[in-house]
């Protein structure tokens, strides 16, 4: 669960040749801080697990202790239950600088756990903790949420990764959250790496984005396509007690006006760090390509599909169904997942703006056509060694090596 979010100062000031129209419309009840177009950064939350049967560990706060060096804690943050640890990269514009960063952050975490006898996982949601045992993080905050949600704070010990793109006003930023609802099949499916809960296969690819609809602030933000529109409706919810700031919306893609940003929520996360920094370089190319062609109109009806494709995504994978509506409904038409990836991932190649770009659309285009995923390798790993204990054990070994084998690269 996240509850701080990237390394990143805000900037009040317009980014070079950024038009400023939502900060000249602003209400100014909740200012949208410019930052630089097409930036990213991504936030990683993982798993903490004993070495003796692989269980989640509550070692989150002794682990903190232990990173070196010391100007490395701020990008290592705690997370609600102490089982969970959260990692921030800074603020990038190429790939391959994204994942030197994550080498050095997984590197000091590594030192750290092997100090406390425990290992580090990627992964959406551990296979056979009980939500029950786990122990709510010391800090207010978690304890004012535990209060507020009761159980759901302890069952929100699932682990997503969490991608944030740069926008230079307020108006871009809600069309970006709006047009990336129409590839959140795409996110879900790219990362799923969550087979396994509660001891049980649970037939989904990703089952801990079942988890987070729970929440009665989840979901997708209102159909405001303006920002002072947008704080109107932040101010009344205000008003009335229900939320006190922009972390109180648990959406799967939501504006964070203080970094100046848009942040995909729907990812579990990944086994590598290399297909995590990937996903962010897709959000990235996405990005650029949306505000540059403005390929939708947002009205009321732009989200009537959305949940029966999410659950598609969330169940089956790349192979789901994708439903897409057509400008009459004779048009209409479904095709699986990966099928309109890969027809994305041709529409962004004029977009490609370096070498690593290629390499990212190059990957993913390999794992649509194949129809690779985490949550594969997940149960290829538990029918060969019959034992989730010991996939954990594998899936943590994936982790925190350095050099994944071909399958993730």
């Amino acid at each position: 669960m996240n509850t701080e979010t990237l390394i990143q100062e805000p900037q009040h000031e317009a980014a070079p040749g950024a038009h400023v129209a939502g900060l000249q419309t602003s209400a100014g009840i909740l200012p949208f801080s410019s930052s630089t177009p097409f930036t990213m950064g991504i936030e990683l939350e993982l798993q903490l697990v004993n070495r003796r049967n692989y269980n989640l560990a509550s070692d989150a706060v002794d682990l903190l202790n232990w990173i070196e060096p010391r100007d490395l804690q701020k990008q290592i943050k705690l997370e609600m239950t102490q089982g969970m640890i959260e990692l921030n990269s800074g603020i990038h514009t190429r790939v391959d600088d994204l994942i030197e960063e994550l080498k050095g952050l997984r590197a000091a975490l590594n030192n750290g756990a092997r100090y406390l006898n425990i290992d580090v996982s990627g992964g959406g949601a551990h296979p056979f903790q009980h939500w029950n045992e786990q122990r709510i993080t010391p800090s207010e905050r978690f304890h004012y949420l535990h209060e507020k949600y009761g159980y759901l704070a302890k069952t929100f010990t699932v682990f997503g990764q969490h991608i944030h793109i740069g926008v230079p006003n307020g108006d871009d930023a809600l069309y970006l959250t709006h047009a990336f609802s129409r590839y959140v099949p795409h996110f879900i499916a790219l990362s799923a790496a969550s087979p396994f809960y509660q001891g049980a296969d649970t037939k989904f690819d990703s089952s801990r984005s079942n988890v987070v609809r729970a929440f009665p602030l989840s979901g997708t933000a209102p159909v405001h396509t303006r920002w002072a529109e947008f704080e109107t409706y932040y101010d009344e919810l205000i008003q009335m007690g229900i939320v006190a700031s922009m972390k109180d919306f648990y959406w799967d893609i939501r504006p964070k006006p203080e970094y100046g940003t848009v942040e995909i929520r729907v990812c579990d996360t990944p086994l590598t760090i290399e297909h995590a920094a990937h996903l962010g370089a897709y959000a990235q190319l996405l990005a650029r390509w949306v505000l540059t062609e403005r390929p939708f109109v947002v009205g009321d009806d732009f989200y009537l599909l959305y949940q029966y494709n999410r659950f598609e995504a969330s169940r089956f994978g790349l192979n789901g169904m994708l439903a897409l509506h057509g400008a009459t409904p004779s048009e209409s038409r479904k095709l699986p997942i990966f099928e309109h990836l890969l027809q994305q991932l041709q529409v962004l190649e004029p977009y490609v703006q370096n070498e690593a770009e290629q390499q990212t659309v190059q990957r993913l285009r390999r794992i649509a056509h194949d129809r690779l995923s985490d949550a594969g390798w997940l149960r290829q790993m538990f029918a060969q060694r019959g034992s989730l204990n010991d996939m954990m054990r594998l899936s943590s070994e994936l982790w925190m090596g350095e050099a994944p084998p071909p399958y993730f690269q």
